[in-house]
């Protein structure tokens, strides 16, 4: 939806890499992977966090859901700290960190 439905032209390069909800409904963690420069992701976010009542109201349509969780997004971390993550996630278990 967010790609293809939102016509705000803000919006560039977003894609949800996780949604987390909470077991009674009511909240929803959307992460975003967000492309372009680091002003062009705050543009987007803002640009989502304006439609977010637009995208409630076709999940709740889309999916005949009978509550519809609160959407709270954030930015994913970025492809290269997400690939290095295994690595520094090895170092803290071995309990010795490189700068």
């Amino acid at each position: 939806m967010i790609s293809f439905e939102l016509a705000d032209p803000r919006i560039g390069g977003v894609m949800v890499t996780e949604a987390l909800v909470s077991p009674d409904y009511r909240r929803a963690h959307v992460r975003l992977a967000l492309q372009g420069t680091p002003a062009e992701q705050k543009t987007s976010l803002e640009a989502i966090e304006h439609a977010k009542a637009f995208l409630k109201v076709q999940l709740t349509e889309r999916l005949q859901l009978f509550r519809t969780p609160d959407l709270h997004f954030e930015a994913d971390l970025p492809a290269a700290l997400a690939a290095k993550a295994p690595q520094i996630l090895k170092r803290i278990k071995r309990g010795r960190a490189k700068a």
